[in-house]
């Protein structure tokens, strides 16, 4: 199981809320929801990024060399520690 099936899973179990992410690849909520945290390779360079979906635009907040440390930030950005 990929580190993002993992981190879904996590999600799913701790009662986040489906709008509230997006993980490229793995849940992609349609309709689009107008605000929410997300995790997606990077357009260009390579690499992870995480960040905020706001009025139609991702916003990346961190870039990540490896898929688990985009992961592991995303889980903290979503459920704290």
């Amino acid at each position: 199981m990929s580190e993002r099936r993992r981190l879904e899973r996590a999600l799913l179990e701790a009662g986040v809320p489906a709008g509230h992410y997006w993980i490229e690849g793995v849940h992609e909520p349609a309709p689009t929801p107008p605000d929410f945290v997300y995790l997606r390779t990077r357009p260009e360079g390579g690499g992870w990024e995480t960040g905020v979906y706001q009025r139609g635009a991702f916003e990346p907040v961190a870039v990540h060399a490896t898929e688990g440390e985009a992961c592991a930030h995303l889980r903290r950005l979503l459920l704290g520690g």
